[in-house]
């Protein structure tokens, strides 16, 4: 089979690198890919939300199947498109990528159809979005309605942080049109999980629990980012509160899209909050995460593909069960200095040849550029170093074991990821 993987980041990497695995593999295409995933697939001159190109390529090129890494693509209605001219792809279409691509149409149905997340108003005026917050009080979090590569959450300690987080997102429109409209919500507290499936609308399968550490620095202090790290399992969520997780809030917001007559078809990624009121839906994303992918897809024995074909015929049924590896794994993200602000590109990057040699380690590229023989940074997040232990020590041991042989000028990582799982026993 010819593949077609639409994305440039480490989430799509792992995606390559897994689906090439595959025995029903032929050749790999990736666009526009990066450094890593051109040792695995052809990567194009496309870009990812350049759907007229890429269409064009899939029909010239007789791709068997798309498989679509970033959240940009689907809410253009890629997915729509190329099934106008019966192209296989792999990803919901526009109407139910709205879950992602609007905050308020999320909020909204979870509202309807009774799936329990944060107290919520929705505002098109900064005024009453301000009153709002002072009727409310700190702290509480301010939303863009649309997409923001991740950013457009603004977690704010007090009313005035508040306030400066509306006036930021609705009038200087730091986010431009995704700010039009802002959902302003109560801050909830507690231990955060991501639970990921796969779902043709009929069937779910799910993937292994993770955690994600979406804050810059150690502590879970400094800004939001795209994340800076993720482990799986998360233990905190036990197969008790995994069903739960099933029953009040992935099986309801399926059957709520069914009711407003939006099948959905691809992945769904629900980040939670384990509150002391039970688990509640933080945000929905109709991709898949990033980096809990790179964390999770290490642990999979299964054929991806296969699962992957079977979700866009509507044949999940075939799938019970998918066949894990019973290790951890943790990926650490190193990043651009300055990131999720300002950053330099270019950077040479060494130490990728040696971390190679190491047993039970990969190196998902995630922002990466080749130049004659060098391998060099060409965004914020840099590199996923990833690595499986029998036990989430051992994992967090040989992952940072990894880290250390690897170095680029201004290289910032975490040096947490995973220790608040240890820490809880």
């Amino acid at each position: 089979m010819r593949i077609l993987v639409i994305g440039s980041g480490g989430r799509e990497h792992a995606l390559v690198w897994k689906i090439a695995q595959s025995k029903l593999v032929d050749k790999i295409f990736s666009a526009p890919g990066n450094a890593g995933i051109a040792k695995l697939a052809e990567c194009l001159e496309i870009k990812a939300d350049d759907i007229h190109a890429l269409l064009d390529f899939a029909r010239r090129e007789k791709i068997d199947l798309t498989v679509v890494g970033p959240e940009a693509p689907l809410a253009r209605g890629i997915v729509n498109e190329f099934s106008r001219y019966k192209l296989r792809i792999f990803g919901p279409a526009k109407e139910a990528a709205r879950l992602e691509s609007s905050k308020v149409f999320a909020k909204e149905l979870m509202a309807k159809y009774n799936v329990p997340t944060a107290n919520f108003g929705v505002f098109d005026e900064p005024e009453e979005a301000k009153r709002y917050i002072q009727k409310i009080g700190a702290p509480c979090v301010v939303k863009a309605d649309g997409l923001a590569a991740g950013k457009g959450v603004i977690v704010s300690k007090t009313i005035d942080e508040a306030r400066q987080a509306v006036k930021s997102i609705m009038e200087d429109r730091i986010f431009g049109d995704s700010g039009k409209q802002v959902v302003v919500e109560e801050c909830l507290e507690g231990k955060e999980a991501s639970i990921i499936v796969l779902t043709d609308s009929k069937e779910v399968i799910c993937l292994p629990s993770s955690q994600d550490h979406k804050r810059a620095f150690d502590g879970d202090t400094g800004p939001n980012t795209g994340g800076m790290g993720a482990y799986s399992p998360a233990p905190i969520v036990t197969p008790k509160l995994f069903k739960e997780i099933l029953e009040k809030i992935i099986y309801r917001i399926l059957d709520g899209l069914v009711r407003q007559g939006i099948v959905y078809k691809g992945v769904l990624y629900a980040g939670i909050m384990l509150t002391e009121d039970g688990p509640k839906v933080l945000e929905f994303n109709v991709r898949f995460g990033d980096p809990e992918t790179q964390a999770i897809l290490p642990r999979l024995k299964s054929d991806l593909l296969e699962v992957m074909l079977a979700t866009t015929e509507g044949k999940l049924s075939r799938y019970k069960n998918l066949n894990w590896d019973g290790r951890a794994c943790v990926c650490v993200v190193c990043a651009s200095q300055g990131y999720p602000g300002e950053y330099e590109k270019g950077k040479e990057i060494f130490g990728l040849d040696e971390v190679e040699k190491m047993q039970d380690v990969v190196v998902f590229h995630a922002a990466t550029k080749k130049q004659d023989k060098r391998i060099l940074t060409n965004g914020g997040r840099v590199l996923g170093v990833t690595g499986l232990g029998n036990t989430l020590k051992e994992a967090i041991k040989r992952t940072y074991q990894a880290v250390e042989k690897i170095h680029f000028a201004g290289m910032h990582y975490r040096k947490d990821i995973g220790y608040k799982a240890i820490n809880k026993g």
